[in-house]
């Protein structure tokens, strides 16, 4: 078995003790969750772990051909490069050959009757033969494609940030390595993106680490979870919810010992004021042992240090935006045709759609910092507005913390009527006092957008317009987030493609279906996932259900004739559709470097997958109904 071990390793950021002497061993097949608050050292860890740093002390053990492959949050990528050459940059042997075997292929296509580029490929053809790269060069091309990057050829220098991201998880993905790192792998990812991930990671042979803001992704996708707090490393067994049970178990036993210490250090300071002389062996020991005590009181964590955000907002009218036969178009893309938008006091809207469709655009309308094209925009005028944008684009890096904040306000006062100075915000943000004059340009990217969330806060706004607020933010401070996100008496409308955080904050959601067609859906992101994917059966199904399957059951006992039909004949379309599935496979593997077929071949296989399970689903309805009669 395949183990990876870290022994005692520490590592200091400037004045900050990241982590201190930890220990732990990652095995085959692992999933590890790793979390904890912004700037613990999350990225650090990952990057000692992935050897693109060093420790200040301690050691990395692992066998001699153990493999790496790392996803780094802001990836390099070769902006000359194609897709499919930065895809299969590696020192892999399969990738080396598959690498060859495209620029050669290449080279054919502008010089095709050139004998030497001819001999060339045929010895690169039956090299991929006898490696059986062709599975992994169509494997590669499927990866891209499902992560929405569908031309291969076009350079990395052209491609979006998002696109960018993509195109470098699919390289780490295609890799195949015995462990694979990924640091905030669902970042840019499209919710059918985020899914088909799950699955993918759910059956992968080697182990994995990843970092992650989604807390659903987490869940799904993780066995064993590491935390990071306070410079130690915390191991639990199990996914997402598992951690949070423990988590709260180790919490409560942390807080009694603390209280039980805190008690005991009042009985020995009492001793020590009454004027005690230390003469003897046993005062000297009880002198000691109040000094451990201080020692440990002083640099423990009492319960309910919590990052707090329980702060004061504006007072709203009853009118905040309207759009009237809005219309807008965006680099020859329709955005808005003819669209209409009431928001009232207290609505939470998310705002949903694949990538780009227009999330973004739309709240830029909104926050008027793009015009409209045609048609109204109407703005309360009690509006105040707050927007969390992803680029924190008013942020100086070269400015200190406390400078920053202090541009907002000197003072604020929070839900419960307290004042609070700039450096106490700070601090209720989990900044402690020796790092308010560090400048933002040192901080950590979690720390910034923090940081930024607090400025946009303290501002007292009474709508907030955020832009996919998880992304780089922790799992601890989206929660606070959420929490107050609850009790905020303003209205909310958040671009995010994170489910769990639109589960606990939208009530309602506007699908952006591209086109400039927009849904309005009444619910949150589950409930609508639900929907759609009942919908998406009664599309194809020969006649529409109007009713629920539960309802369906209960009015109807009996097959009709049609149904009849169909259930004698269901057992023979499914066989015949999991047959056109096995052909398409195999016609896959032969594609080779013909993009253009892989594409047709890979959007029949997926018309199949989905028909083969409306059929499944289809058909056990039948069986229950045929059983009763």
């Amino acid at each position: 078995m395949k183990m990876f071990t870290v022994e005692n390793v520490s590592k200091t950021y400037g004045e900050k003790q990241l982590f201190d002497h930890i220990t732990f061993t990652i095995s085959e097949k692992e999933r590890v969750g790793l979390i904890g608050i912004n700037g613990t050292g999350k990225s650090s860890l990952l990057k000692i772990i992935a050897g693109l740093d060093a420790p200040d002390d301690g050691k990395i053990v692992s066998p001699k051909d153990y493999s790496i492959s790392f996803l780094d949050q802001q990836p390099e990528l070769d902006s000359d490069k194609t897709v499919l050459e930065q895809v299969f940059r590696g020192d892999a042997p399969i990738l080396k050959l598959m690498r060859g075997y495209e620029q050669t292929l290449l080279k054919l296509n502008s010089s095709p009757n050139e004998p030497k580029v001819q001999e060339e490929l045929f010895q690169l053809q039956r090299q991929m033969d006898a490696l059986d790269a062709w599975d992994a060069s169509t494997n590669a091309k499927s990866i891209l494609m499902k992560l929405g990057i569908e031309d291969f050829t076009k350079k990395i220098g052209e491609l979006s940030g998002g696109q960018k991201k993509r195109v470098a998880l699919a390289q780490v993905l295609i890799a195949e390595p015995d462990l694979l790192i990924l640091d905030e792998p669902t970042n840019h990812l499209d919710f059918d993106s985020v899914k088909w991930l799950e699955d993918y990671l759910s059956r992968y042979n080697g182990s994995i680490l990843l970092v992650t803001h989604d807390r659903y992704f987490l869940d799904r996708v993780a066995n064993r979870m590491f935390e990071l707090d306070g410079g130690n490393l915390y191991s639990y067994k199990g996914n997402y919810a598992s951690f949070l049970e423990a988590k709260a178990i180790r919490e409560e036993n942390e807080a009694a010992t603390y209280e039980k210490n805190k008690n005991l250090f009042r009985r020995e300071l009492e001793w020590i004021r009454r004027g005690a002389k230390a003469r003897s062996t046993k005062q000297k020991a009880r002198i000691q042992r109040f000094e451990v005590l201080d020692d440990k009181l002083s640099s423990g964590k009492p319960s309910g240090e919590k990052l707090d955000i329980s702060l004061n907002g504006s007072r709203l009218g009853k009118q905040v935006f309207e759009l009237k036969d809005a219309s807008k178009r965006y680099e020859q893309k329709v955005i808005l045709n003819h669209f209409d938008l009431l928001v009232k006091p207290g609505d939470r809207i998310g705002i949903i759609g694949k990538n780009g469709a227009g999330k973004s655009t739309l709240l830029n309308i909104l926050a008027q910092k793009l015009p409209l094209d045609e048609g109204d925009f109407i703005i309360g005028q009690t509006v105040k507005l707050s927007y969390y944008t992803q680029e924190s684009e008013d942020m100086d890096e070269n400015k200190r913390m406390i400078e920053y904040i202090k541009e907002t306000a000197e003072v604020v006062e929070t839900s419960d009527g307290k004042t609070l100075s700039a450096a106490q915000m700070l601090e209720r943000f989990l900044f402690p006092p020796f790092t308010h004059g560090t400048p933002i340009r040192k901080l950590s990217g979690g720390e910034k957008r923090r940081l930024y969330l607090l400025k946009l806060l303290m501002m007292a706004p009474n709508v907030l317009l955020l832009d996919e607020p998880t992304n780089d933010l922790d799992t601890q401070t989206l929660t606070v987030l959420e929490d107050y996100l609850e009790d905020f008496p303003g209205v909310v409308i958040t671009v995010s493609h994170d489910r769990y955080f639109l589960d606990k904050v939208a009530e309602q959601l506007l699908v952006l279906r591209g086109e400039g067609k927009i849904d309005s859906f009444y619910g949150n992101y589950s409930e609508y996932l639900e929907k759609e994917n009942d919908l998406q059966g009664q599309k194809t199904a020969t006649k529409p259900i109007s009713t629920s399957k539960a309802q369906e059951k209960e009015k109807k006992k009996r097959l009709t004739f049609k149904e009849k039909k169909e259930w004698e004949e269901i057992d023979e379309v499914i066989a015949n559709t999991e047959a056109k599935l096995e052909e398409v496979g195999a016609e896959m593997a032969k594609t080779g470097s013909d993009f253009t077929k892989a594409q047709e071949l890979m959007k029949q296989e997926k018309e199949l997958n989905e028909k083969l399970e409306y059929l499944i689903e289809r058909w056990s309805y039948l069986a229950e109904i045929a059983e009763q009669e």
